[in-house]
């Protein structure tokens, strides 16, 4: 086990603004260079984002790396258990360091659910986690692949289990991941839908082998039972058969997805690329998910908040709602335009907010 650590330093830069008649240089003067070093050699402050661990995998007959981040309210609540999101590609110089931004926000911002975040690292990403292809032209890009399967034996048999094992896990599994991640993650939910309770899957390369997997949808969702499951889409400006594949994968939830699998699509080829899309999207989906229900308008009603120091008087309506406990029960759900339209109507109504510029472009529940 081993600390996933950043360190901070203090420094200065110093600069002489006074003209020179010679050709100046890069490199420093003596006495500057001196100084620097000093600055430089002050000890920095260890910051700590999660733990590293290397288990034992009889799957792939090796050593594989998990990194774990708890949420800050872990220690002080033994006996609170919290979901976990199981993040592909989740290496420490992969995706985990960003999206172990995401999980503290959840702690300090209160508008989603805190979360324990297990990164799985991937060694040979496009020998892991794609489903086979026949196409020899795949040869070019990925000589070895088709490890869905193994790399889903692995994460069922060994990463769950010892997730469950060392840490106050809830029922909630969710699994996270973009583009060749995002379609293991269809892929799972397709053909192992019990694995996950919801599947977040990030412009997920759906062309893959002449998009086989989405030509097979159709037929894999009228399998599926009535356990209620949760899938969040969403492409960047992907274009080409990455763009097909997706359109073609909405038809077939419209056409074919139970009731209980509850989906939405949010189109994002006019804002985001392959590039930007995975931090802005694993947030938007994290706190459609899971919001926190909260109480409208100040939590206070101190002078310095209101016109003349007066709170205005509740609505009939939030009068009798706050009576009741603000939880996802009695909590209505909604967007700060509506509230915006009428905060005084809305003052102290416990409410799950939509938050995020951008409603889903395609879904089967309430946006």
């Amino acid at each position: 086990m081993k600390k996933i650590l950043f360190c901070i330093s203090t420094f200065c830069l110093l600069a002489s603004c006074t003209p020179q008649a010679t050709v100046k240089t890069n490199n420093p003067e003596p006495a500057q260079a001196d100084k620097q070093q000093n600055y430089n050699s002050v000890p920095g402050t260890e910051i700590s984002i999660g733990q590293s661990f290397s288990i034992d995998s009889t799957v792939f007959g090796s050593k594989r790396t998990l990194n774990v981040r708890l949420p800050s309210g872990y220690t002080d609540n033994p006996d609170k258990t919290y979901p976990v999101i199981y993040l592909i590609d989740g290496g420490v110089e992969q995706d985990f360091p960003h999206i172990a931004g995401i999980a503290q926000h959840a702690d300090i911002s209160w508008t989603f659910e805190p979360f324990i975040l297990v990164g799985i690292e991937t060694v040979d990403r496009r020998a892991e986690i794609s489903p086979p292809a026949k196409d020899p032209r795949y040869d070019a890009i990925a000589k070895i692949r088709g490890g869905a399967d193994s790399f889903r034996r692995f994460i069922a048999d060994e990463v769950i289990p010892w997730t469950q094992s060392h840490y106050r896990t809830s029922y909630e599994r969710t699994v996270l991941g973009e583009s060749l991640a995002a379609l293991f993650i269809v892929d799972t939910l397709l053909r192992e839908t019990d694995m996950f309770t919801t599947y977040i899957a990030v412009s997920p390369s759906l062309y893959w082998d002449a998009a086989l997997l989405v030509t097979e949808s159709e037929k894999l969702l009228k399998g599926f039972d009535d356990t209620p499951r949760r899938l969040y889409l969403t492409m960047a400006d992907e274009g080409g058969n990455m763009q097909l594949g997706m359109d073609a994968f909405i038809s077939s939830l419209q056409a074919s997805a139970p009731a209980s699998l509850q989906w939405s699509y949010t189109d994002r080829r006019n804002s985001e690329h392959h590039g930007s899309i995975l931090h802005i999207s694993a947030l938007d989906a994290l706190r459609r998910l899971n919001p926190i229900p909260s109480r409208t308008g100040s939590p206070s009603d101190a002078f310095y908040i209101y016109k003349d120091g007066v709170a205005p008087p509740l609505s009939e309506r939030a009068k009798a709602n706050v009576q009741l406990e603000c939880n996802k029960e009695n909590a209505v759900r909604t967007r700060l335009e509506i509230i915006n339209s009428d905060p005084a109507a809305w003052r102290g109504m416990c409410v799950e907010l939509m938050l995020g510029p951008q409603s889903p472009d395609a879904s089967n529940v309430m946006n």
